[in-house]
């Protein structure tokens, strides 16, 4: 043990949903059989770590992921808010922000401010709320191993925010794979670095993608 406390940001693994809905927050959406299998190689990737805690958002694909890093060390799988996928105004849509939507000039005002964005929940209110989650759950375990599992917008943010970089971004360029471990590393109370694995190997993102 180095006295350092690790908390571990995984997305979880890929979802059934073979009507390529932009499912967001919507109920109903669990993992298929390839996101069981993924979810079963990452948590044999943490297996041999001292994990305190295990703990997901509430959604369904999440509290999946997390079932068997948590089995993996006889815990049970925690549930907390803050770690939910991103408020997004396409949701339940067959398309999200991009060029599907320019040819809708009724979400053309949903379009206005990439930046922010303006389709969703703005990127500082993610970070502010998965850095309060790393923050919170550092602190009551430190010197040990916290797996939160969350989704790839959450992750990719509060990794940028961890990192100092602005939080805008293009999407078909977030480094956060399906079932992969995006960890924060603390000394203290004092970042020291952020490691990244892919146990899946990477399953990049493609114009149009509804994975989240």
């Amino acid at each position: 043990m180095d006295g350092r406390t690790r908390v571990h940001l995984v997305r979880h693994g890929e979802v059934f949903n073979p009507g390529k809905v932009l499912y967001g927050r919507l109920p109903g959406f669990g993992l298929s059989d390839n996101g069981h299998r993924q979810a079963k190689i990452t948590a044999e990737h943490l297996a041999d770590l001292d994990i305190a805690a295990v703990v997901a958002s509430p959604l369904d694909r999440a509290q999946q992921t997390a079932g068997p890093i948590a089995a993996a060390h006889n815990l049970p799988v925690g549930v907390d808010p803050r770690l939910i996928e991103s408020r997004n105004a396409f949701e339940g849509r067959t398309f999200e922000a991009g060029p599907a939507a320019l040819s809708r000039p009724a979400m053309w005002p949903l379009l206005r401010n990439p930046f922010r964005p303006s389709w969703g929940e703005p990127y500082t209110e993610i970070a502010q709320r998965m850095l309060a989650a790393v923050t919170d759950w550092r602190d009551q375990y430190p010197g040990r191993h916290i797996v939160l599992v969350s989704h790839q917008l959450p992750v990719w943010t509060a990794r940028r925010a961890l990192e100092g970089v602005h939080l805008w971004h293009r999407p078909d360029r977030r480094q956060c794979a399906l079932a992969s471990v995006t960890t924060a590393v603390y000394q203290g109370s004092q970042l020291v670095g952020v490691e990244y694995a892919e146990p899946n190997g990477p399953t990049g993102n493609t114009p149009g993608s509804v994975g989240a």
